[in-house]
């Protein structure tokens, strides 16, 4: 069995890769899509047991769809969905990720209304390039979204060597079209000093979208991280820190602190052919639980048989100490004993674009 969904889900990875695509002219329409897809052994424990979450499975844990259409020179409009499984109805459910008009003047200014790419994530998956692997460190933990409903400025200055995002967003993720008291700010600056050399800092500052006339909110959530890389050819590494407060008690009386940080490597060994390694370690709440901690490891090799299509085969561990946390490998952690859980995970992960 194992052996016919590993044959099948090359087959489509090949397939679906071999499409070709082209920037959209103005008046034209263009569609696309990227899935990611996995073929894993889980093997978690808490409290010194196995939980329900071992065993082996293929997922298909993204399949992006997207629709573009630019009416001229400036203006241009996007919609991308993507779906998920629901637990409760046991269904998989389509919704909605980004729907946007924009208008880019020059390169300097562009302008997008709906929900667009929020400053940072995108961002940062763009430098690393392994999204379909494992998230970025604060959307592994809970502390972003990767797009959210708002207006969204961005452009590029210094001859395309830095450029700058601002979003005024609801504050509560794409998944929640919300009102609120007041939006949230979510900010990036970045610039390349000298060839491959990115330096970005990011700051969010908002309710999270919470705060409502009927409810009381006690804090305002900050963020702020910085991140390094240095991309060549023949390889890439990078490293980025963040600090939060009182990111997951707008509601709560009592305030809290939150830090953590991500860094990464990856080698070109021979062509299409990467070594990759990766270590997070992140302490969401330092002030009220300050023996949660959480570490992440992963590492592996990339293959690209095709364009557009990369295949992995990858170790990773996610583990929680001091209570327990809901990560997107799930929630992952113990309640009694060493208050320890563990989440090791081996197997193929591949991604297909069209």
């Amino acid at each position: 069995m194992k052996k016919t969904l590993l044959s099948a889900t090359l087959a489509l990875a090949c397939a679906v890769g071999s499409a070709a695509t082209r920037a959209a002219e103005p008046g034209e329409t263009t569609i696309g899509g990227r899935a990611f897809i996995d073929l894993t052994n889980v093997d978690e424990t808490s409290n010194g047991a196995k939980t329900d979450a071992s065993g082996n499975g293929l997922d298909v844990k993204r399949f992006y769809f997207n629709l573009a259409h630019q009416f001229d020179k400036i203006w241009s409009v996007n919609l991308t969905t993507d779906f998920n499984y629901v637990a409760n109805d046991s269904e998989t459910q389509l919704f909605v990720k980004k729907a946007y008009a924009e208008a880019k003047f020059n390169d300097k200014f562009a302008l997008r209304l709906g929900s667009a790419d929020t400053p940072l994530l995108p961002f940062l998956e763009g430098i690393y390039g392994y999204r379909f692997i494992e998230t970025m460190v604060v959307e592994r933990i809970g502390f972003e979204a990767s797009a959210d409903w708002g207006a969204h400025i961005l452009g590029a200055f210094g001859n395309g060597k830095a450029h700058y995002a601002v979003s005024a967003i609801n504050g509560a993720g794409y998944k929640t079209m919300t009102r609120s008291q007041g939006l949230d700010l979510d900010t990036r600056v970045d610039f390349e000093p000298i060839n491959g050399l990115t330096l970005a800092l990011f700051y969010r500052t908002g309710k999270r979208g919470l705060d409502k006339p009927s409810i009381t909110t006690f804090h305002t959530a900050d963020r702020t991280e910085i991140l390094a890389a240095y991309v060549k050819p023949k390889f890439r590494v990078g490293a980025e820190f963040f600090q939060a407060d009182n990111w997951n008690t707008v509601l709560n009386p009592l305030a809290d602190s939150s830090d953590g940080h991500s860094v990464w490597a990856t080698f070109n060994v021979k062509k299409n052919v990467q070594l990759f390694v990766r270590s997070d370690e992140a302490k969401p709440s330092k002030d009220l639980a300050p023996a949660l901690d959480n570490k992440y490891v992963n590492l592996g090799v990339i293959f690209t048989p095709v364009a557009k299509v990369d295949l992995a085969i990858v170790y990773k561990q996610d583990k929680v100490e001091g209570g327990t946390l809901k990560t997107s490998n799930g929630t992952i952690g113990a309640t009694t004993g060493a208050l320890e859980g563990k989440h090791n995970e081996i197997g193929l992960w591949a991604q297909v674009s069209f």
